[in-house]
C-alpha cells in the first residue's frame, strides 16, 4: 500500500505551516489500529495539509496514498478518508480553472480526482452505508461522461433504503448538472419527475421529493416560482410530521472550555461561538439551506419558509432555522419584524430543560446580533430575563450549567444592548462575581441610565488589570469603551492613571485605547493633556495619531493642533491620513490652511483616505467646495461599497448641496443586499435611514 511513500522529496514540499515532511508518518497514522493516533492524524492532514480547503502540491503528492487507504477493507474510519478525498476533490474541480501561483495544486488535483473516478464508483456502492454516504458525491463531480454518471445515481437511489443516503444522492446529481453542461437537462428532467404529485408518484417519499424540488431550484434558479416554494414548505410540512427528531446532538454537555492553559475566556468563546456555527442538527437543513441559497435575495417568500420551519416538532431543526433567520436578517434588506418575533417565541418558559433550552439560548443570541431591529423582541426578552431570576435565583448568570448560563446571559446581552435597564442586575451580578464578566462589560456602555451603578465596577475591574500583561489591550479595550461610551467623569482620574501605566510598560495598543477614552470625554479630560502632549511626537506612529486627536477633543486649541495635523497629512501612513482629515473636519473653517492637501489627497486612490479628505473638504470650506467633493464622493462609493456608510453620512449633512447624488442614492437604496463597511445590520440601518432623510429633504 505504501510502496514508493518514502520515495517522495516531502520535506522539499510545503503545506499550510511550512515543510510538509510530516506526511509519510501521517499516512501510517491513519491506518494505525489506534483510534485516537488515527483521530489525530486526520485532524492534522485538515489542518496543515488541507488547510481551510487548501490543496497544495504535497497534497495532490498524497492522493494515491489516501486512494489506496480508502479501497483497503482493512482500513479503519475509512468513510472518513473517503470524505477526506471528496473535500479535497471538491475545492480542486471548483478551483481547477483558475490560475494560482506554484504553492498551490488544484488543477493537479483535480486532474488525478477524474483520473481515479472509477474508485467513487465503488466506493458509492460499498458495503458501508457511512463509505457510501461520503462517496457518492464523486459520482456527480470527478465522473466526466454525463450519460454514465447519471445512469449510476439513478441506480444508487433505487438502491438506497435511508432518507440520508438519498438526499446524498440527489445532491450529486445537482452537482453533476451544475459541472456538465451535458448532464443539466436530463438531469432536470428526472428531479422534475421525483418531484411529481404523491398521486401519480406514490412510490416516492417526501423526503426523496423535497430534495428533488430544492436541487431542481438550485440548477434552474430562474425557474423558480411562487408555487416552487409553496411545494417545499408542503413537503417540508408532510416530512416533519414523519422523521424523528435527533436527539443526539444535545445527549452530551456542551463543550465549555477552561481557561486553565491561560488563555483568555473571550478567545475560547470565539472558538466555542466557531464550533456551534458549524454544527448542523437536522436531517433537513444542508437541503434547506441550499433551497434559500437558490431563493437568494427573494427575502418574504425565505422568511414564508422560515416560518414553517420554526414551527417544527423537532428542536434541532428549529434551532437550526432560528440561526438561518439570523443570517438572512443579517444579509438581505427587508421586513424582518415577523422573523424578529418568531425567534422570540422561542424564549421559552424558565423552567425548561434539555435541547428547548439550547433552542432558546440560540434565541437570545440571535436577538443580540440583530439589536439594531430587535425593538419588537424586547419585552419578550425583559420576562426571559426575570423569569429566569425568580425560577434559578438572581446569581443564575453564573451558574455551573452551561446551557442555562448561555441563555440567560445572551438574552441579558440582548435586552442590554436594547438599552434597557431590566438587563442591570445580572449585570451587576457578572461584574460581582467575575463570571464572565467580560460579556458584561461588552454591553454595558449600552445603559448609561445605570452608569453610576456600573461605572464604579468597571473602574475596579481597571484598576485590577496588571499592565505588564500580554493581553492588556484585550482586557483593558472593553472597559475602556464602557467608560467612554457612559461618560461618567468620575472615572477620568483612574482612566489618565492607566494612560501613565501604559506608558510605562510600552503597552502602545492600550495607549491608543485609552487616548480614544480620553477623547471621548472632550475638555472635562482636561486634567490629563500633561500626559497627552508628549505622546503627539511618539515613535510608535499609531499612538501619535491617536494622540494628535485626542489633544484636539480635550484641549480644542486649534493653534498647538494644526502644526501637528499638517505633519501627519504629510505623512507616508495611510491611517494617519484619514484619521488626521477627520480631526480637520472636526475643526472645520478654522483649518482653511490646510485645503490644498486635502484637494490633492481627496483625489487618492484609496477610496478610503479620498472619502474622509472630501469629507474634511466639506466641513471646512461648504458649498465652496461642494461640486469637488460630490464628485470624490460618489466615485469613491461607486469603486468601494464598503464606504457608502461614511459617504451618506458626509451627504447627510451637506443639505441640499446632495441633490446631485440623489440617483446614486436611490440606486443604492434599491439594492436587497446589506452594504456598508461592514455589510451588517447596524451600518446597513443607518445608511438606509440617513439616505431616506436625504431624498425626503431633497425633493
Amino acid at each position: 500500500m505504501f510502496d514508493g511513500l518514502y520515495d517522495i522529496d516531502w520535506s522539499s514540499m510545503e503545506h499550510a505551516y511550512g515543510s510538509a515532511g510530516e506526511i509519510p508518518e501521517l499516512m501510517l497514522a491513519l491506518r494505525s489500529a489506534d483510534r485516537r493516533e488515527r483521530h489525530q492524524a486526520l485532524e492534522q492532514y485538515y489542518s496543515a495539509v488541507h488547510h481551510q480547503g487548501g490543496v497544495y502540491p504535497c497534497t495532490t503528492a498524497s492522493l494515491p496514498f489516501l486512494f489506496e487507504l480508502a479501497g483497503d477493507p482493512a482500513t479503519p474510519d475509512r468513510a472518513a478518508i473517503v470524505g477526506l478525498l471528496v473535500s479535497i476533490g471538491t475545492v480542486a474541480v471548483e478551483e481547477a480553472e483558475q490560475e494560482y501561483a506554484d504553492l498551490v495544486d488544484f488543477a493537479g488535483a483535480a486532474a488525478v480526482m477524474r483520473a481515479r473516478a472509477q474508485a467513487f464508483v465503488a466506493f458509492a456502492a460499498d458495503a458501508d452505508p457511512l463509505v457510501r454516504r461520503r462517496a457518492v458525491a464523486g459520482l456527480g463531480l470527478f465522473l466526466d461522461d454525463a450519460d454514465r454518471a447519471l445512469a449510476l445515481l439513478r441506480e444508487r437511489l433505487a438502491a438506497e433504503p435511508g432518507l440520508t443516503e438519498r438526499l446524498q444522492v440527489l445532491n450529486a446529481a445537482a452537482l453533476l448538472a451544475t459541472r456538465l453542461p451535458a448532464a443539466w437537462a436530463a438531469t432536470l428532467a428526472w428531479l422534475a419527475d421525483l418531484a411529481t404529485d404523491p398521486a401519480t408518484n406514490s412510490a416516492i417519499d417526501p423526503g426523496t421529493r423535497l430534495a428533488a424540488v430544492v436541487h431542481r431550484a438550485r440548477c434552474a434558479p430562474e425557474q423558480i416560482r411562487e408555487e416552487t416554494v409553496a411545494a417545499v414548505i408542503e413537503l417540508l410540512r408532510e416530512l416533519q410530521h414523519e422523521l424523528t427528531p435527533d436527539e443526539t446532538w444535545w445527549a452530551e454537555p456542551p463543550s465549555r472550555m477552561s481557561p486553565a492553559d491561560g488563555t483568555p475566556p473571550q478567545v475560547l468563546a470565539a472558538f466555542d461561538d466557531l464550533d456551534r456555527r458549524d454544527r448542523v442538527h437536522a436531517l433537513t437543513t444542508d437541503l434547506l439551506q441550499t433551497f434559500h441559497q437558490a431563493l437568494d435575495a427573494r427575502v418574504p417568500e425565505r422568511t414564508e419558509l422560515l416560518a414553517q420551519q420554526s414551527c417544527s416538532r423537532d428542536p434541532g431543526a428549529r434551532l437550526d432555522a432560528i440561526r438561518m433567520s439570523g443570517e438572512l436578517i443579517n444579509t438581505w434588506r427587508g421586513d424582518h419584524g415577523l422573523l424578529v418575533e418568531l425567534i422570540a417565541r422561542h424564549l421559552g418558559p424558565a423552567g425548561q430543560e434539555g435541547p428547548w433550552l439550547e433552542v432558546a439560548a440560540e434565541a437570545a443570541a440571535v436577538l443580540q446580533l440583530c439589536h439594531p431591529i430587535a425593538e419588537p423582541a424586547r419585552e419578550v426578552l425583559a420576562a426571559y430575563v426575570l423569569a429566569q431570576r425568580t425560577a434559578h435565583g438572581p446569581q443564575v448568570w453564573a451558574t455551573p450549567r452551561p446551557r442555562l448560563a448561555r441563555a440567560h446571559q445572551q438574552a441579558v446581552l440582548a435586552l442590554a444592548r436594547l438599552g434597557d435597564i431590566r438587563a442591570v442586575p445580572s449585570l451587576l451580578a457578572a461584574l460581582d462575581s467575575g463570571a464572565d464578566d467580560w460579556r458584561a462589560v461588552q454591553v454595558a456602555g449600552c445603559l448609561p441610565a445605570a452608569a453610576d451603578q456600573l461605572v464604579p465596577r468597571l473602574c475596579e475591574r481597571l484598576r485590577r488589570l496588571d499592565p505588564g500583561q500580554s493581553e492588556l489591550r484585550m482586557h483593558a479595550g472593553p472597559v475602556l469603551s464602557a467608560l467612554a461610551a457612559l461618560g461618567d467623569r468620575s472615572a477620568l482620574t483612574l482612566i489618565t492613571d492607566t494612560l501613565a501605566a501604559t506608558i510605562r510598560h510600552k503597552q502602545w495598543p492600550t495607549t491608543c485605547a485609552v487616548l480614544h477614552a480620553l477623547a471621548a470625554f472632550g475638555p472635562a479630560a482636561a486634567p490629563a493633556l500633561t500626559q497627552i502632549r508628549p505622546l503627539t511626537t511618539a515613535a510608535n506612529p499609531d499612538v501619535r495619531s491617536a494622540a494628535v486627536a485626542a489633544l484636539w477633543a480635550v484641549g480644542r486649541d486649534t493653534a498647538e493642533v494644526l502644526p501637528l495635523l499638517h505633519d501627519l497629512l504629510d505623512g507616508d501612513r495611510v491611517s494617519w491620513l484619514w484619521e488626521a482629515a477627520d480631526v480637520l473636519a472636526q475643526i472645520g473653517p478654522p483649518a482653511a490652511a490646510t485645503l490644498p492637501r486635502l484637494r490633492e489627497l481627496a483625489d487618492d486612490d484609496y477610496e478610503w483616505v479620498s472619502v474622509h479628505c472630501a469629507t474634511a473638504l466639506w466641513q471646512i470650506s461648504g458649498e465652496t467646495e461642494a461640486p469637488a467633493v460630490l464628485a470624490t464622493l460618489l466615485r469613491a462609493w461607486e469603486r468601494n461599497p464598503s464606504t457608502g456608510t461614511h459617504v451618506v453620512a458626509c451627504l447627510d449633512r451637506m443639505g441640499q448641496a446632495a441633490e446631485p447624488a440623489l440617483p446614486m442614492l436611490r440606486m443604492q437604496l434599491a439594492l436587497p443586499r446589506r452594504i456598508g463597511r461592514w455589510e451588517g445590520i447596524a451600518e446597513d440601518e443607518e445608511l438606509q435611514r440617513a439616505g431616506r432623510a436625504i431624498i425626503g429633504r431633497c425633493t
